[in-house]
């Protein structure tokens, strides 16, 4: 950890990486949104399926009016959302099956709907991904901001893969695995070379002036999450933020960042290992390509097989970094790649043990046993976080 400046140094043309308060407007609208939200809020109760129905039947009165609900029942999955299946019966023209996505009082991750519904609107033709259909953005039908999506069909783990959370350590054996590397690599290639400006993005804001803007904004987001949400002091952070902030690298390439592109993230045909969707576009902005390669290299999100660690349960390091170059036509540079890899070690750190056991603790999520099972695993990203701080930058 050793390469970076003194902050005096640093400090130039107005670019301060010292200043906490320099957000994307978006990011900034929904940190202020969920501050409000959660002040002096009661124990959140997750929503019924009959009031979710009632009040999704109010709300396709106006958007597709005549349609008739059937078999609407709530989908398991992660802390993120509450989610729930429906049918619009047939004989309309909107007839067919659709996922609702609902926040919760407190996200694990939070995000915004309109974000999330205009990039899913921009990739229909790109890469495979759920089809945006419906938007109540501030919940004012539904009671909490919501998306309405196509259903698609898949899985996000092999049926023989039992128990644990989908995405940590999934194994995909020797039959998918060869499958479904190349279409995880094209997509994200797809992702990145996407031309986003002009594209109706609207709620989205590009970092401009200083190159190292996109670092910036990005560790000042999760940095507010820390500060706000943490239950406990922990110095690594403090010294890990510090030393991301004396050695924000540059980006001249700004791109649409997925943020949180993994294996678990997903679904997939398990009989011919074809991706049909990649879900939880949640957290894209606009950004550093780096950062999404960075987050698919963490451990945890790999598994071993025949002695070999694989990324994303896909391939060795070395194996996914040359893939990635091959099909983007992209060069990764080793310090910025090792940068967003002390971040993501770090951003890891602020989801599982400060917001995730501050909505356990305080009742403000539906998934309150997961968010506590996850609060452990907290400690191996702190390990990786400090092992990631000592070391120089490497392939």
């Amino acid at each position: 950890m050793s390469y970076g400046t003194d902050r005096v140094a640093e400090v130039d043309g107005g670019f301060d990486p010292f200043d906490k308060d320099d957000l994307e407007p978006g990011v900034r609208r929904v940190l202020e949104r969920r501050a409000a939200r959660k002040r002096g809020a009661p124990p959140y109760r997750p929503r019924a399926e009959a009031p979710v129905e009632e009040a999704l039947a109010r709300f396709l009165a106006t958007a597709a009016p005549d349609a008739r609900i059937e078999g609407l029942k709530r989908l398991g999955g992660g802390a993120s959302k509450e989610q729930f299946s429906f049918h619009i019966a047939a004989g309309h023209p909107q007839a067919g099956r659709y996922v609702l996505r609902m926040e919760p009082l407190q996200s694990i991750s939070e995000s915004d709907r309109r974000r999330e519904f205009e990039v899913l609107r921009a990739f229909g033709e790109i890469v495979p991904a759920p089809v945006p259909v419906w938007l109540d953005a501030e919940g004012e039908v539904l009671g909490q901001p919501a998306a309405i999506m196509k259903f698609v069909g898949g899985v996000t783990k092999p049926s023989e893969n039992v128990g644990g959370v989908t995405g940590l350590g999934t194994i995909l054996g020797d039959r998918l695995r060869p499958l479904i590397a190349p279409q995880f690599i094209d997509c994200l290639a797809r992702i990145h070379g996407y031309d986003w400006e002009g594209k109706g993005l609207d709620s989205f804001e590009a970092p401009t002036g200083d190159p190292r803007r996109a670092a910036l904004w990005q560790l000042n987001w999760w940095s507010q999450v820390w500060r706000e949400d943490r239950t406990q002091s922990f110095p690594v952070m403090a010294l890990a933020e510090r030393w991301m902030r004396r050695n924000l690298p540059a980006a001249d390439d700004i791109v649409l960042v997925h943020g949180d592109y993994r294996t678990g993230n997903y679904l997939f045909d398990e009989a011919d290992g074809r991706i049909t969707a990649l879900l939880d576009w949640e957290l894209c902005h606009l950004g550093d390509f780096h950062e999404d390669i960075a987050w698919m290299l963490q451990r945890l999100f790999g598994s071993v097989e025949h002695d070999r660690q694989l990324a994303a349960g896909l391939l060795e390091r070395g194996e996914m970094i040359a893939a990635y170059e091959a099909a983007s036509g992209r060069k990764i540079d080793r310090r910025t790649l090792h940068f967003y890899e002390v971040f993501s070690a770090y951003k890891c750190i602020v989801i599982t043990m400060a917001t995730g056991v501050k909505a356990a603790r305080d009742r403000h999520n539906h998934q309150e046993v997961l968010l506590t099972w996850l609060a452990p695993i907290g400690h191996i990203f702190a390990a990786e976080l400090a092992d990631l701080l000592k070391q120089e930058p490497g392939l």
